[in-house]
């Protein structure tokens, strides 16, 4: 019988953050006013090793997990990543294993990453104007090394690659056009994300959001769109077909159109904790147990207990009595 959670969802999706560092100051993740030259990162002995990773994900596989995504921080900070991704990629009843990046160093890592299994890659890209990258990203960095990485991507097989725009009002929703038209001539992915409460350092305020409706009239008005229908349970995107064939796009509308009832999704910090949604404020001490001796049983035990209880719907309720919620940074909990 499947695992649910309180609400009947079932688990399927696990998503691990292999590091909590990240060579990126975006605003609406990690901004520099708080985590500055003085923020004291984890230390590498409290780090999930890749065998802990391994172990977990095989336990979680048993109740269900059939996609991994590998995130951060920036997960290709964390050194011999492909290793990690090799050893995913052969658990029993794992069917993708996939990795979210902000493409910096993915120039020099897409051949690694590719021979090691990875199935899907999906790159962090805001903008391609460089003066409004370089303010998103903070510390200066160059687009077009991005979009090196990114074409070295394709080079090696990855296709079609999802590029994640993260829409602030007033700082980039004038360079979706621009967005679509590269996502459509290298036959990439784009995928609109509302900007959103992650985490309590953002400063996120609701009138920053552009909500799915004018997101999708920006980009239809210069190219007719049409729905189309989910793929599977639980899928985050609403997606979109160009009518004239030039591939397709999708919208995550967690703030204006919240999907928890068909959230699928467990979270894992590098260092341990599991979190069963986005924007909860406490996570489970799951290395604890594997360093305290806890046997395979013992541990599938209480995974098993743990999402069977779980109610999160936090999109559903976002409202006054959610503001100023000490919840989890996305930094330590991944996309």
């Amino acid at each position: 019988m499947a695992l649910t959670d309180s609400l009947g969802r079932p688990l399927r999706d696990l998503r691990i953050s292999v590091t909590d560092r990240c060579n990126f100051r975006c605003p609406y993740c990690m901004p520099k006013e708080v985590f500055g030259r003085e923020w004291a990162f984890l230390p590498r002995r409290e780090l999930l090793s890749f065998e802990e990773i391994t172990r977990l994900s095989r336990l979680f596989a048993g109740h269900g997990v059939s996609k991994i995504r590998i995130t951060g921080g920036e997960p290709l900070l964390r050194r011999d990543l492909p290793r990690l991704i090799a050893g995913l990629v052969d658990i029993e009843g794992v069917r993708e294993v996939t990795l979210t990046t902000n493409g910096s160093l993915l120039g020099r890592m897409a051949t690694g990453l590719r021979s090691a299994g990875l199935t899907r890659l999906t790159v962090s890209l805001d903008a391609l104007e460089d003066s409004v990258f370089r303010a998103m990203n903070d510390v200066d960095f160059p687009v077009e090394r991005v979009l090196e990485g990114i074409a070295a991507a394709a080079n090696v097989g990855f296709s079609p690659i999802k590029i994640n725009m993260v829409v602030k009002r007033g700082v980039n929703e004038r360079a979706l056009p621009e967005m679509a038209r590269y996502c459509r001539a290298g036959a990439h992915v784009l995928r609109c994300i509302e900007y959103m409460d992650v985490g309590h350092s953002n400063g996120w305020r609701l009138t920053d959001v552009v909500p799915a409706p004018e997101i999708l009239a920006i980009l239809g008005s210069e190219w007719p769109l049409e729905a189309l229908a989910p793929v599977y349970f639980g899928e985050v995107a609403n997606r979109y077909r160009y009518r004239d064939g030039g591939g397709e796009i999708g919208i995550i509308a967690s703030v204006t159109q919240p999907f928890c009832r068909t959230c699928t999704r467990a979270r894992l910090t590098a260092d341990g904790q599991l979190y069963t949604c986005l924007f909860a404020t406490r996570g489970h001490d799951l290395r604890g147990l594997l360093r305290g001796g806890a046997s395979d049983d013992d541990i599938a035990a209480v995974l098993g207990a743990l999402w069977h209880r779980r109610t999160d719907r936090y999109s559903e309720r976002r409202s006054a009595e959610t503001v100023g919620l000490p919840k989890v940074e996305m930094s330590r909990v991944g996309g």
